[in-house]
């Protein structure tokens, strides 16, 4: 039974191309917003046609969501493209800096940028009683031997592991154990193709974090030359990156983390080795090491609190304090404690929504909550916030969390900001939910912020708004789909139900319960806001879950079976389906059952198979299926023959030949950047052509193709013109 709509404020934002956004926390992949001056009753199946959404608006939302997401929700395989943000993580997003390395009693932060005046390339020695130091508490772990015996052999290794696995911190042992004389450490804005330039003094080089994407890969002939210079030199070079595909011909040696066992049993040989049998046998520590997934900072910290352990219960608190029921109590404390005023109160759970972003957003937001609840506590009396408070330091401190600079992602380049987090990661989901079930009297207000944050001009925020709403519904599904997203869904305006859209997204995959049960009758719910908003969130889904876009596809052709009832909601339908295609991994399966819609299903699926695949191929940017298919898709026989046939079908088909010919003059446009790119042209144009018509249409297609900038045509359509009518062989 699909639960009322709950009612919503008017004026809320969509996406589209008036309204630009505010300077305070911009996002590069934030669509623009326009307001509505009034909306239907939401309560009302009846309404004029919803809002329409572009397909570059869709991507554009679709990268917002995975920008500004909390780094836990995305954990696993829960990837766009191998990672978080097409192959780099440049913003701070959940988890720990993996950047920290815990040497002995103190923690050194090695940040992505120099002081004011250092140049991009500014690189330095790195400290030889710092090295010293981590070396004396450093656990190899099971993949440290072979990546030693390759740099040794090799001179320059590419150590690839994921976020927070400490493979900075082995980058240095590595260069550390073959005895170099100096450790010299690179910026990671030096350019792949200047990396030998770099590699001058003699000693060893460490290169943490190199950003990678498709624009800037590390090629193999990269580390080719940085080989030669370093047998000159006698030197040695590790380069650390993230998972990622970037890495055209290079063979990474795959990074894996330390046992939390061998990281606590390291430090504590170090500074009391006669007792480390003793404190690994108290229950606190064996509580700790039974949970998984414990990465190589946070174990190395807990090392710390035991090696400080003198068997008082103030001690033996502070082990405790690492456990989850630590973390609970501390909530409830919080939340239940009369003397904690209701600005901190909302301070709290400003920062759990914005765990590990900007501090000011925290800030911020926490007043406009703290206004709420002033007004459902004192109704008889206006709310008011003062102007001035604590330091930001000391409210991070009783909220046992931690403020450092980080660089920031804007749309002019990276900015330094200074972001907030607790210092448990796990504190932020555990607030919510406690906040949500135990204290119900605070669900007014906190329905009322989370409306006004989904208002928000920054995609950030809106972004964090969805998250908080996932997390909610994971404690308490039903109260959160009446109370906040039943109200998104059904809104005239674009930008509510992509609020709604998300927050199912990011429901799934925090494993709410009956989440597909619903999005599956949503998409043959009566009302088209409710349409729209399932068949949305099942093409955010399938790539960040790969086992879902098979049944996302059959909900989407399903719909699309029974005629959809609107222009608006046929373009969902297809800008939905051609965000399968729009990145994520396992996209060759997808491929295939596009291909089978083809031939096993009515017209109005074929048509919805055709035009998403053509949308999905009209994208030249970061993750785009041209890249892909040039880096992997081309080299796998049955993805390369399901490509040509969607290719020819839809190029022959009148229904859907401009908008496939306007797809194909993007793929040549990126062929003339990316050499990749143009070999995978030469070799899928053949395919294409069967009959003497296809070979006319690309003939065509190709002589009267303008360049980007609208002048005559460009020489790679020339070049794949010898492609279609190739020159026959003389004897």
């Amino acid at each position: 039974m699909t639960p009322a709509p709950a009612a919503h404020d008017d004026g809320t934002p969509g996406t589209g191309p008036a309204r630009q956004r505010p300077p305070e926390q911009p996002s590069p992949d934030t669509p623009p917003r326009r307001t509505h001056e009034s909306e239907p009753d939401p309560h009302s199946l009846a309404g004029p046609e919803p809002e329409a959404e572009g397909h570059e608006e869709a991507r554009a939302a679709q990268r917002e969501l995975v920008a500004h997401t909390p780094g836990f929700f995305l954990d696993g395989d829960a990837r766009f493209g191998g990672s978080l943000v097409g192959g780099a993580q440049h913003g701070v997003s959940g988890g720990r800096v993996d950047g920290d390395v815990y040497l002995g009693g103190r923690t050194e932060t090695h940040h992505h940028y120099g002081p004011a005046g250092a140049t991009p390339d500014a690189s330095g020695e790195i400290p030889r009683d710092w090295i010293e130091e981590l070396a004396a508490v450093f656990a190899d772990g099971p993949a440290f031997a072979a990546a030693l015996e390759r740099l040794r052999e090799e001179r320059v290794l590419v150590l690839a592991g994921a976020h927070a696995t400490g493979r900075n911190a082995a980058a240095l042992m590595l260069v550390h154990r073959l005895g170099m004389p100096a450790v010299h450490a690179l910026s990671p804005e030096t350019p792949p193709a200047a990396l030998s330039g770099r590699l001058t003094r003699p000693g060893g080089y460490v290169l943490r974090d190199l950003p990678l994407s498709r624009n800037r890969p590390l090629r193999d002939t990269h580390l080719f030359a940085a080989r030669d210079q370093l047998a000159r030199t006698g030197g040695c070079l590790v380069v650390t990156v993230e998972n990622s595909p970037h890495l055209p011909g290079v063979r990474p040696c795959p990074w894996e983390a330390p046992p939390a066992e061998e990281v606590v049993r390291a430090l504590l040989r170090r500074r009391r080795p006669d007792e480390t049998g003793t404190l690994l046998a108290l229950p606190a520590v064996a509580a700790f090491l039974a949970e998984t997934d414990r990465r190589p900072a946070e174990a190395a910290a807990f090392a710390e609190t035991l090696a400080a352990y003198d068997g008082t219960p103030g001690a033996l608190a502070r082990l405790a304090d690492f456990g989850q029921a630590a973390v609970e109590k501390q909530c409830r404390d919080w939340l239940g404690d009369p003397q904690t005023g209701l600005r901190d109160k909302a301070f709290l759970i400003a920062l759990a929504v914005f765990d590990q972003a900007p501090y000011v957003l925290a800030a911020e937001l926490a007043d406009k909550l703290f206004v709420h609840f002033e007004r459902l506590q004192h109704p008889d009396r206006p709310p008011t916030v003062p102007v001035f408070g604590p330091a930001a330091e000391d409210r991070l401190d009783r909220a046992r969390a931690v403020g450092e600079v980080r660089q920031e992602e804007t749309d002019w380049g990276p900015v330094p900001q200074y972001t907030a987090a607790f210092r448990d990661e796990r504190t932020a989901r555990v607030l919510l939910t406690e906040v949500w079930t135990s204290h119900p009297s605070a669900r007014p207000a906190l329905v009322e912020w989370l409306r006004q944050l989904a208002r928000d001009g920054r995609g950030l925020v809106r972004t964090r708004a969805a998250a908080a709403t996932a997390l909610l519904a994971a404690a308490d599904l039903p109260s959160t789909v009446a109370l906040l997203v039943d109200g998104w869904a059904t809104a005239q305006a674009v930008g509510p139900r992509v609020t709604a859209a998300n927050t199912l997204t990011l429901s799934q995959l925090l494993g709410a319960p009956a989440v597909l049960r619903l999005l599956t009758q949503w998409c043959n719910d009566a009302h088209w806001g409710r349409r729209w908003t399932a068949i949305r969130a099942l093409g955010l889904l399938a790539p960040l879950r790969p086992d879902l876009a098979g049944p996302a596809l059959d909900a989407l052709a399903s719909r699309a079976r029974v005629d959809a009832s609107g222009q608006a909601e046929r373009e969902n339908l297809t800008e939905s389906a051609a965000l399968l295609l729009s990145a994520g991994p396992r996209r060759e399966e997808v491929l295939a059952e596009f291909v089978r819609l083809l031939y096993r299903d009515t017209p109005a699926v074929r048509d919805l198979a055709l035009a998403a695949f053509t949308h999905a191929c009209d994208n030249a940017g970061d993750g785009a299926l041209v890249g892909w298919y040039a880096e992997e898709g081309m080299y796998q026989p049955d993805t390369a023959r399901d490509l040509a046939t969607l290719w020819r079908t839809a190029l022959g088909d009148l229904g859907h030949t401009r908008q496939a010919l306007t797809a194909l003059a993007t793929w040549v446009h990126v062929a003339a950047r990316r050499a990749d790119v143009a070999t995978a042209l030469e070799l899928l144009l053949p395919a294409l052509i069967v009959t003497a018509d296809d070979r006319k249409r690309l003939d065509h297609a190709l002589r009267t193709m303008r360049a980007e900038d609208g002048s005559t045509r460009p020489p790679m359509a020339e070049r794949l013109l010898t492609v279609v009518h190739p020159v026959p062989a003389t004897r």
